[in-house]
């Protein structure tokens, strides 16, 4: 598991009514009962970090003082650089603790010269979780080289502080535990990683939900990639839409401007001309690149694919119509984008004018069907299934056909890659309304153009649309349109929206 899932995990679990100080608890509680089944009693050293690591080891400090244990906290930081709401929690408990008139005693470690190398039978290293990055400063520096001098059984929460958690490597310092505790599931890192360093590892459950993991939430919105202050135009994401007719117009329009709000810097939409003229009038910051003709033909090959090789993502389909002659250039342009291995997303009219067979080695695709165009796609006949598991079994299957992402929206969408699955239950009735599943391929493809996977794309796409048509219904009832939606992304993708 790496660092981002089990993190997401965590505020999947307080999305789903889990609060993540009920996790911490249960975290720590169960540092204390494995270092209980280790060791018969004495005095134990608990070297704290001010994250959420941090956190668990003030819990599991009140529960070894419960167990009769002697107990000493350092925490190497001052209080106010606390960053876990969870953690000032339990470290206002320990204060409220003070003064102990048994053997418990709790000091703040301001820089190393402070640290007070432990006497101590058992040292805790509660230092640095999973999500630290980076060289290692002081005091934590110098406390995890006091740590590997004590002759004491040394026990690491979660990982080895030091430790790399995604590839198991040592950069500079780790401590070398003789226990590691970690939590719900076994880290990547923990798996490649020298015994030498992590010792025994036991994985413990602290009661989050498998729902956490299975169902989309607002923490897998921690997989979008931050912008780096130093970009430039065009450096997060372009995005290309080859879609449009003469019937249609609105329906690219409407994708572009999702992908804006994914976070794309530049989204074009290669159109006929027959319906450029009206998307460009539909917003100003959609760039529109006229094809010839009233629907895209072959006429139009070089030019949409000199457009796609620069692009970052292609979404196909969207209100393109049926004619024979779309139907072979699509073709042709996916070939050419396979071999590109140019991350593609096909949507509405490309995924009636094709099927599975088409596509099948596309490892970079996407497709983005309802029910209907599922069943069309993959060339089924109607399926009756008795129950929900059954269902998501089957169409998983029947997703397996192709290399790529499916995702298949419904009341609970569905996103299915090989062997992975996600659902997703977001939404509201009110998308019945034309147009937000344009906004979902507009958004999956904004969103692979960041750098996500298909997968993941897909993943957060369902989330962040059916989220946002439930704002927009909360403000405008049933009768909101998907432009009132679009309006609604970004407060979705607002880092600020894990408040719930």
């Amino acid at each position: 598991m790496k660092p981002v899932d089990m993190a997401a995990t965590d505020i999947n679990a307080e999305y789903l009514g889990v609060p993540r100080l009920s996790l911490m608890e249960n975290a720590g509680r169960a540092v204390a009962e494995e270092i209980g089944n280790a060791v018969d009693g004495g005095r134990v050293a608990v070297f704290c970090g001010s994250g959420g690591n941090g956190g668990d080891g003030f819990v599991a400090a009140r529960h070894l003082l419960n167990m009769g244990f002697d107990v000493e906290v350092q925490l190497l930081s001052h209080p106010e650089r606390i960053g876990s709401e969870e953690a000032l929690v339990n470290w206002k408990v320990l204060g409220a603790m003070q003064p102990h008139p048994g053997g418990f005693r709790v000091e703040v470690v301001r820089d190393s010269s402070e640290i007070n190398p432990p006497d101590a039978d058992v040292v805790v290293d509660a230092i640095l979780g999973t999500g630290v990055r980076g060289s290692l400063r002081e005091p934590s520096r110098s406390a995890i080289e006091i740590i590997n001098r004590s002759d004491a059984f040394r026990v690491s929460v979660d990982i080895p502080s030091g430790l790399n958690p995604e590839t198991g490597a040592v950069d500079d310092i780790a401590v070398s535990a003789d226990l590691t505790v970690t939590f719900h599931r076994m880290k990547d890192g923990l798996k490649v990683a020298d015994p030498a360093v992590t010792g025994e590892i036991v994985v413990r459950d602290i009661g989050i939900p498998p729902a956490a993991e299975i169902f989309m939430g607002p923490g897998d919105l921690m997989r979008i990639p931050s912008r780096s202050p130093g970009s430039h135009k065009g450096e997060n994401g372009r995005v290309l839409i080859i879609g449009g007719s003469r019937q249609y117009s609105g329906a690219p329009a409407i994708a572009a401007k999702a992908a804006l709000r994914a976070g794309a810097d530049i989204v074009m939409v290669a159109a006929p001309e027959s319906a450029a003229r009206a998307i460009r009038s539909l917003s100003p910051d959609i760039i529109v690149r006229e094809l010839d003709g009233s629907y895209i033909g072959m006429e139009s090959l070089d030019e949409i694919l000199e457009l796609a090789e620069k692009s970052d993502s292609v979404l196909m389909g969207c209100g393109a119509g049926r004619e024979t002659s779309t139907a072979r250039t699509f073709l042709r342009v996916i070939g050419d984008l396979h071999e590109m291995e140019k991350p593609l997303i096909l949507d509405a009219d490309a995924l009636r004018l094709m099927d599975y067979s088409d596509v099948s080695e596309y490892r970079e695709l996407t497709v983005t069907p309802h029910m209907a165009e599922f069943r069309s796609f993959f060339k089924l006949k109607s399926m009756i299934f008795d129950d929900f598991r059954e269902r998501v079994s089957a169409f998983q299957s029947i997703s397996s056909r192709i290399m790529g992402t499916v995702l298949l929206k419904g009341r609970i969408d569905m996103i299915f890659q090989g062997d992975r699955s996600r659902l997703n239950k977001t939404g509201c009735p009110g998308m019945t309304v034309g147009g937000t599943g344009d906004a979902l391929a507009g958004l999956t493809a904004g969103l692979r153009s960041l750098g996500l996977s298909s997968f993941d794309s897909a993943s957060l796409a369902a989330f962040i649309n059916g989220m946002a048509g439930e704002l927009a219904m909360e403000k405008y009832g049933n009768g909101f349109t998907a432009s009132d939606m679009l309006d609604m992304i970004p407060p979705v993708m607002d880092m600020g929206f894990y408040g719930f």
